[in-house]
């Protein structure tokens, strides 16, 4: 399976060469530049229509285009790029938080007339929208939404943007929820929680839901309690996932299930390989999010007793929104928060997985085609293919 992976990424690596190198030429930035202020100039919708695909450039701020999830997230926005014969660029801002709000104003200073953005806390999007309001630049979010309820203030301030499209977000506090149930289905009752950066609003969801599972498992089961205990931080690197999962079993000998929140996929790694050092493969238990390349045979040796994930095309939805606003083809922007939920894939067992291996990971879930006819749909038909997604629904396209 890692082979087919790698020869998968070798392939779209090819790509994203062809389209990086279009990306990194000064003319085509040029032009994309000087479209993009002749659209602003003319002030109509018509104008930004007449943009060639040649001559647009959408950037994406992502925290890493080469760990785990990053990586994945990458192959599928280089291919939509080359399908459509649009130009990207990427800048890894490592979620720290000045980096972030740097790489939105990098990316309008290198004239993409779109963004979109990851990891993006509510209080960076303030900086993020500002950047974009100023230079022209649409901008949409993944994996991430800005809360109406927390951040009123900044979810207004997106809402009345002309530029800020909207956000595609998954719904965390259900993930987290039936994550646990997976651990308590196998008879887990002690958890170890690993966060990766205090504050961060996916985590804080996922949290919520961890919690939530375990307390309506403890309401029903009053003579078999389970329990979850404060989350140790790792940050987004494999080195914190192993201090981490260290410090949770030299806390508790008597842990029998670690839940390594997320962060891209490193930390859980790392995690996996503290487990394994401290051979306890067999005792403990361990979910996630974000899934592995090699999940499949992580399943089948105990080492992951499940996960969700597979919600790599959820930039390419975010990617879909920009696309199609600097087309001028969704408009009445200003005003509105679109606001788009992507659903996790879940497996909890070898066969579980097999078919996502078959149609996410040995290949794209999508065609060149597909990609294309997927630009052309209405904002409520993305929407929709966004919701729809699966690996029933990849198996069908796919004739099978």
């Amino acid at each position: 399976m890692k082979k087919m992976f790698k020869r998968a990424a070798a392939s779209m690596t090819a790509a994203a060469m062809a389209v990086s190198m279009t990306a990194c030429g000064g003319s085509g930035a040029a032009n994309a530049t000087q479209a993009a202020d002749a659209s602003a100039a003319e002030g109509s919708e018509a104008a930004a229509s007449t943009i060639d695909n040649k001559d647009i450039k959408i950037g994406v701020s992502i925290w890493s285009s080469t760990d785990v999830l990053g990586s994945q997230c990458k192959l599928i926005i280089d291919e939509a790029a080359k399908a459509l014969g649009v130009q990207v660029q990427y800048v890894d801002q490592g979620h720290v938080s000045e980096k972030v709000t740097a790489s939105v104003e990098q990316l309008a200073a290198a004239g993409c007339q779109g963004i979109i953005i990851c990891n993006s806390s509510d209080t960076e999007m303030t900086s993020a929208i500002k950047t974009c309001n100023d230079n022209k630049v649409y901008l949409a979010q993944f994996f991430r939404v800005i809360s109406q309820e927390n951040s009123k203030d900044i979810y207004d301030l997106a809402t009345a943007s002309p530029y800020y499209i909207g956000a595609v977000h998954e719904n965390e506090p259900e993930n987290g929820e039936k994550l646990v149930q997976i651990l308590l289905d196998k008879g887990d009752r002690n958890i170890g929680l690993i966060g990766w950066e205090q504050g961060d609003a996916t985590w804080l969801g996922r949290w919520e839901g961890y919690k939530a599972g375990v307390e309506k498992w403890n309401a029903e089961h009053p003579d078999d309690q389970a329990k979850l205990s404060e989350p140790q931080y790792a940050g987004t690197s494999s080195e914190g996932g192993s201090k981490a999962a260290e410090a949770l079993m030299s806390a508790d000998p008597t842990l029998d299930a670690l839940i390594p929140a997320g962060g891209g996929g490193d930390p859980l790694q790392g995690a996996i390989a503290a487990v394994e050092r401290a051979g306890k493969t067999q005792d403990i238990d361990i979910v996630s999010t974000d899934f592995l390349p090699d999940l499949g045979e992580r399943l089948e040796n105990g080492s992951m007793a499940g996960e969700s994930g597979g919600h790599y095309c959820d930039p390419l939805i975010a990617f879909m929104m920009v696309y199609n606003a600097i087309k001028g083809n969704y408009t009445g922007i200003e005003g509105n928060f679109e606001d788009v939920p992507f659903p996790y894939l879940y497996v909890s067992s070898p066969d579980d997985y097999k078919a996502y291996e078959q149609y996410f990971v040995d290949q794209l879930p999508y065609t060149d085609e597909e990609l294309v006819a997927m630009s052309e749909l209405s904002l409520d038909d993305l929407k929709a293919t966004a919701a729809g997604i699966s690996i029933e629904d990849a198996a069908q396209r796919a004739g099978n």
